[in-house]
């Protein structure tokens, strides 16, 4: 059997060796869930994307893995996937239609290798959480709190922890404290600690329950992002706002993340995020 043709391109950057790396490998259809997973355990990024031949009402599907196990959806590999394939000529620029494990997604992709821009799922949002536990399990303060935690998600939700801008590198990381909480179920995407000015996010974002200790950049959670603003009346409670999220600082792998969250009357009831993608190696992948 032939090998697989795979992409590795940085996404949420315009510049090389930044953003969040994934893995985009092609022609895999045939591939049962085990050997997905043996592929994106190889690789060892935060995820490895599969787009598949064209599903119903979309112009192909997308399985998304983390070395660890499978996500119904997520940002970076939405964008970067759709990016490849464009450049490929598989879809054209403009609007893409994408079928994933939460549903069909819509995806701008610009001409000549521009921005993509993808617009999450629904909106929803939890009520607020007590924050010393989350504040214990990242070595923090309670000082350093900045608002009141909540739960929201366009997609994959996250649990999102409002703390002091210089919080952020200090934070230590106690993944069983964390675990102990049980914030997530299979449909968690992670703890997401944001230090908003009133425009800008400065993010860091810990998928540990998917094996992704910290993420560099996290689409989907930007995207949840827009809504728990909302909820916690930190921007307009009608129309559209923008804003900018600055993630994986801390890693060493600068991103950013542009996004727009509309609400009507207090509730969010659309968002997007939009991001540059490079091509940083290509190759071939033998077939588990």
């Amino acid at each position: 059997m032939t090998d697989l043709e795979y992409e590795v391109v940085d996404v949420f950057t315009d510049r090389p060796f930044t953003g969040n790396p994934l893995a985009v490998v092609l022609g895999a259809d045939d591939l049962d869930t085990r050997a997905l997973q043996a592929i994106a355990n190889e690789f060892q990024l935060s995820e490895t994307a599969f787009p598949m031949k064209t599903a119903r009402k979309a112009d192909y599907r997308l399985r998304i893995f983390t070395p660890h196990q499978e996500l119904p959806f997520a940002g970076h590999p939405s964008i970067g996937a759709a990016w490849v394939l464009a450049r490929r000529g598989v879809v054209a620029p403009g609007t893409v239609m994408q079928s994933c494990g939460a549903g069909v997604m819509t995806l701008e992709v610009a001409a000549e290798g521009g921005p993509v821009t993808l617009s999450g799922g629904t909106p929803t949002y939890g009520s607020a959480r007590e924050a010393t536990g989350l504040l214990v399990g990242l070595g923090l303060r309670q000082t350093d709190l900045a608002g009141v935690p909540r739960d929201a998600s366009c997609g994959l939700g996250f649990t999102y922890l409002p703390v002091v801008a210089d919080a952020l590198a200090r934070i230590e990381v106690d993944l069983p404290a964390l675990r102990r909480l049980g914030l997530g179920d299979a449909a968690f995407g992670g703890l997401s600690v944001v230090a908003w000015d009133g425009r800008s996010a400065r993010c860091r974002v810990f998928a540990y329950e998917a094996g992704v200790t910290e993420d560099p950049a996290t689409g989907s959670a930007a995207l949840g992002l827009g809504v728990y603003l909302v909820a916690s009346r930190l921007v307009a409670a009608d129309g559209p706002t923008a804003y900018t999220v600055v993630q994986g600082v801390e890693m060493g792998r600068p991103s950013r993340l542009d996004c727009v969250v509309t609400a009507v009357r207090g509730e969010a009831v659309s968002t997007s995020v939009s991001g540059a993608v490079v091509p940083v190696a290509s190759g071939t992948i033998r077939r588990p």
